[in-house]
């Protein structure tokens, strides 16, 4: 799958990047992990933590598939509201789905302290303002119900917020301790940090194959090399279409610009991330050399030639849309890319289990907030294999009635 296109920041962030050998030999593990992604290095590190021997494969080098793309705005709340989320699953379940992603940013700033290779988290504030007047009382409910279940959120009124931006809205929400990060990095430590702990790790190493027996599976690469695993989880990305078609999944076309470094953050309160109500939303973050991302600019569309053909017309639509907030910073782009953004139609993401994949789980963090989701079900897919049962489980479990309003 052609995942990305354009000019790359993240990968010019790191100087010498680990690398790993490509498997050539027969090999036998507790868990394959396939993709050294995010969801791929979160699950390995919990799981060779828990004295596992783990196996990571990946049909490119690590970390080279959308990962490298990942614009990093490390949040609880996600595109569909806890509103939205509780009409559709209950109170009790969407408040339980906002809690675990809030303990996985907290998770995600334990383990980063730990790591090798450090990926700059830090802790950010954000701004999620309405686009439209109307908009404003969507957010008082979505506040009342953030309120009731204790999230840090305040409700800003269109005099605050005038007060700490240059810009005009009539209302927004203030989450506390949000975050970013440098994706590339975070997988990078993780591999590294999985490797000190006896995990092996191959690049360039397609699966082509599989075989399921009673007790293990085995899978065989493009060279036929066979490994032997009682566990498998299936990390892909948005390539898990190639193992197993999930109907909840949705795929779609984003963009971003990533500007020259700017001097002056004066009018930018607390660097915080910024996101608003409006379907197709523009996002923005800044980075530790001073650059800005501004994403969006969504559109509906799987092919790649088709997203790569708007990608120039976005990367000047998200520098105006830019400019509308903050006229006074001026802003050049250096790098800007096309990527290929998967979603689910209900707003959850998805564990796969299937009867056609025995021992294997597939992982689908599909989501404005990948990163997080990829922490939430690498943690309970682990519990599911060290002690047999998770008490989410049920909650992401493809099998979960399909809700699409």
């Amino acid at each position: 799958m052609d995942l990305q296109s354009g000019k790359l920041y993240w990968p010019t962030t790191v100087v010498n990047p680990p690398s790993y050998p490509k498997l050539q030999e027969d090999i036998s593990c507790d868990v394959l992990i396939i993709g050294a992604g995010s969801s791929g290095a979160q699950c390995a590190n919990i799981l060779s933590e828990q004295g596992l021997k783990v196996v990571i494969v990946d049909k490119r080098k690590a970390g080279e598939g959308s990962t490298s793309t990942n614009t990093a705005l490390i949040q609880f709340a996600g595109e569909k509201s806890f509103v939205s989320l509780s009409n559709s699953f209950g109170e009790e379940v969407a408040a339980r789905h906002l809690k675990l992603c809030e303990q996985a940013i907290n998770d995600i700033e334990r383990v980063s302290s730990e790591l090798p290779i450090h990926p700059d988290f830090i802790r950010r504030d954000s701004l999620y303002y309405a686009s439209y007047k109307e908009d404003v009382s969507t957010l008082t409910e979505e506040y009342a119900l953030l309120q009731k279940y204790g999230f840090k959120v305040d409700l800003w009124d269109e005099q605050h917020i005038k007060q700490s931006y240059p810009f005009q809205k009539a209302g927004a929400l203030y989450y506390y301790d949000d975050a970013e990060m440098n994706p590339l990095k975070f997988v990078y430590g993780l591999l590294e940090k999985v490797r000190s702990h006896g995990g092996l790790m191959y690049e360039n190493t397609e699966i082509t194959g599989k075989r399921f027996e009673q007790d293990y599976a085995v899978f065989y690469t493009k060279e036929r090399h066979e490994i032997r695993a009682k566990h498998v989880i299936i990390a892909a990305g948005y390539e898990d279409r190639e193992f197993k078609v999930e109907k909840n999944a949705t795929l779609a076309s984003s963009y971003a610009v990533i500007t020259k470094p700017i001097d002056d953050w004066s009018s930018w309160y607390k660097r915080t991330l910024i996101w608003e109500t409006a379907r197709p939303y523009v996002y923005m973050r800044t980075t530790p050399d001073n650059r800005i991302i501004i994403g969006g600019m969504d559109k509906d569309t799987e092919y790649a030639t088709t997203r790569d053909s708007k990608l120039l017309a976005s990367k000047d639509k998200l520098i105006q849309e830019f400019n509308k907030l903050f006229p006074d910073i001026p802003v050049e782009p250096e790098f800007y890319l096309g990527a290929f953004y998967g979603g689910t139609h209900d707003g959850l993401p998805v564990i796969g289990q299937y009867d056609t994949y025995p021992h294997c789980y597939v992982i689908m963090a599909y989501g404005d907030n990948g990163t997080v989701y990829n922490g939430v079900l690498a943690k309970i897919i682990a519990d599911k294999i060290v002690t047999g049962s998770s008490p989410d489980w049920d909650i992401y479990l493809q099998s979960r009635p399909l809700i699409t309003h």
